[in-house]
């Protein structure tokens, strides 16, 4: 069995007294879409910068595509690709020459205007990239993030301002890359993405993972189905492993209402409903 493309072993991240990361243990194999989710100050991010090699760990073992990333060498991030949150970079290069330069630090890249099609920026590729709109600036930082033909891709929040279009025709690119053995680790604030995307998800909160499993296997976490009414001008909603038991016993109490229950819906929990669940009902999910 091949070793994981990423394996994590009792990491520890401190800032003075805080534990931002606390013990954390994750195995990420090769060619899967894992999708690392949490709220704001749950540790995400702080880990997926120690993968990375951007930053420092207290304690603990890392491994990424077989290194230490603190102590990895050129040829090694030649083997990852990475967009950030955001890019503050205000270069004069055009989309096409920008992304032709980085790829020519690369000792096998993809061809340039190919990865200008997959993102959608082909008819902007002769446009200065500080003029761009944010979305489309998102765009030219995802093809930064492969046109090296990384092994091993990180991608922090990707689709932040892109429109819903943009974001199934992205969707289409990522798992392109996977059919072509890539494996990507994924932050998004998208649970419909991380549920549509992800082989497997994870969930971090106050340093340590707290749920680790398929999204269909974290849905099914959550027993039984979501009824939702009005009643009393009011939007009433219970969690209940008998629908129909419940149902039954709305039409008994709303009577007036003729044998229907105003505003009746009935629906299986979704991921939003494990992860908020998991990590508490009033979080949001940031980086």
């Amino acid at each position: 069995m091949n070793a994981p493309a990423v394996s994590i072993r009792g990491l520890h991240k401190n800032y003075g007294q805080t534990h931002a990361v606390n013990g954390l243990d994750l195995d990420i194999q090769q060619g899967e879409i894992f999708a690392l989710l949490g709220p704001n100050g749950a540790g995400k991010t702080t880990t997926v910068e120690i993968l990375e090699g951007y930053r420092k760990r207290t304690s603990g073992e890392v491994s990424v595509l077989g290194h230490d990333p603190h102590h990895a060498h050129r040829d090694w991030r030649e083997r990852i690709g990475i967009v950030l949150q955001s890019s503050a970079d205000e270069t004069p290069l055009t989309a096409r020459e920008y992304v032709s330069h980085v790829g020519s630090f690369y000792p096998n890249p993809r061809d340039t205007d190919e990865v200008l099609a997959a993102v959608g920026l082909t008819e902007l590729a002769d446009q200065r990239a500080k003029t761009m709109s944010g979305g489309e600036r998102r765009r030219l930082d995802v093809a930064l993030g492969i046109i090296g033909r990384p092994e091993l891709l990180f991608l922090d929040e990707p689709t932040t301002g892109f429109d819903p279009e943009a974001r199934r025709a992205f969707w289409r690119l990522i798992e392109g890359l996977k059919g072509d053995g890539t494996t990507i680790l994924l932050t998004t604030h998208y649970l419909d993405e991380a549920d549509y995307l992800a082989d497997r998800v994870g969930v971090i909160a106050k340093g340590l993972l707290v749920a680790l499993d398929t999204p269909r296997g974290l849905r099914a976490a959550k027993d039984g189905a979501i009824v939702s009414w009005d009643e009393g001008g009011k939007r009433r909603e219970k969690s209940t492993r008998t629908p129909t038991a419940l149902v039954k016993e709305l039409m008994a109490r709303l009577a007036d209402t003729k044998g229907e229950v105003p505003g009746l819906a009935i629906r299986r929990p979704s991921l939003e409903d494990t992860y908020l669940e998991l990590v508490g009902h009033d979080t949001k999910e940031t980086s």
